[in-house]
């Protein structure tokens, strides 16, 4: 446990103090995030807030994670694993806001050279975790007997490079309103923390050997957004850009797939979910009836559009975020009560 708090306050002050050192840079070099054209037209009034804040979200989780040790905590391979994969896609993201402030154009890296980047970083993160650590390569639940299907190492392999892609993603659609993504991310990360510390408790039934550290990297990152979201939450002064966001997503998949939990996720991220869903669904409709469901996708500009205030919206959303997570922790403490163990 003392653990686990340390690395969250450490996280928190870390990235408390270097997204105000962030603001305070990229102000005077005058970098800022240029805002789409075909936007909520409120939009534009936040051209040039500074971005890239993701990098103090992931900073603070490495030292929050790393200084962590301090208090007989033992770095694990599976650990060590999602901690690079959150460092891999917040380095993606990185180039992808280096390219557009620099450009001064909301066009980062092209789709295609994003999706590269994600796919190297999925396809080590992948292949790693099934070659070094004792991860089941199963389809799980709760845990890996439920339902317990195995995949083989090549399909599992491909299953976990498309989780990890996919969350990377969804995150990155939902970050569009200040605080909105972060805030999300904060209860999934908090139940990460649950799952991982719960699994450390009960590891001959969950056989999860590095779950302890798995909780020790969520922590950890939740520190690292809380302390973020004191500088973006509304009126941003700093927005995470694709670093924060596809640092997030593959930091949410990764923790899913280490813990057995890959099922679980969709439910727990839920607000991710149902933003991406939207899109596909106003893609799909637009192509086949050449109408729009959504006044616009993601579902969050639907809601901006049709007259709600931002705050309201972000709250709103938060609210569902934070149901998601309860309902996803609910079945999987059901799971473990019907499985005749408790605390």
């Amino acid at each position: 446990m003392t653990r686990l708090l340390t690395a969250a306050a450490l996280s928190m002050i870390v990235s408390l103090f270097g997204t105000k050192a962030l603001i305070v840079w990229l102000a005077r070099l005058r970098i800022g995030q240029p805002i789409r054209d075909d936007g909520p037209e409120g939009h534009q009034t936040k051209a040039g807030t500074p971005t890239m804040g993701g990098v103090a979200i992931v900073a603070g989780a490495v030292v929050g994670y790393i200084a962590s040790d301090v208090f007989g905590g033992i770095y694990t391979r599976s650990g060590i694993l999602v901690m690079l994969a959150i460092i891999g896609g917040g380095a993606v993201g990185l180039m992808d806001d280096w390219i557009k402030v620099v450009a001064a154009r909301n066009l980062g890296l092209s789709k295609r050279a994003k999706m590269l980047g994600l796919l190297v970083v999925a396809v080590g993160f992948a292949v790693l975790l099934d070659r070094y650590t004792s991860v089941h390569t199963t389809i799980s639940f709760t845990r890996f007997d439920n339902p317990g299907w195995n995949l083989g190492h090549v399909v599992w392999t491909v299953w976990a490079v498309l989780l990890l892609v996919g969350t990377a993603n969804a995150v990155n659609l939902t970050d569009g309103l200040d605080g909105l993504a972060a805030g999300a991310a904060a209860f999934a990360f908090a139940a990460f923390t649950f799952i991982g510390f719960w699994q450390f408790r009960h590891e001959d039934v969950y056989l999860v050997s590095h779950a302890l550290d798995l909780a020790v990297v969520s922590a950890a990152m939740i520190g690292g957004i809380i302390g973020f979201l004191w500088w973006n939450a509304a009126p941003a002064q700093i927005f995470m850009g694709d670093t924060g966001s596809l640092a997030i997503g593959t930091g949410l998949a990764a923790l899913a797939l280490a813990t057995n939990t890959q099922l679980l996720l969709p439910i727990i991220a839920g607000l991710f979910v149902m933003e991406t869903v939207s899109v596909i669904i106003q893609v799909l409709w637009f192509k086949r009836f050449h109408r729009r469901v959504f006044k616009m996708a993601p579902i969050h500009h639907h809601f901006e559009l049709a007259g709600w205030p931002e705050t309201t919206v972000i709250v709103r959303l938060w609210i569902v975020s934070g149901l998601c997570t309860a309902v996803g922790l609910g079945l999987f403490y059901a799971d473990a009560i019907k499985a005749g163990f408790t605390a």
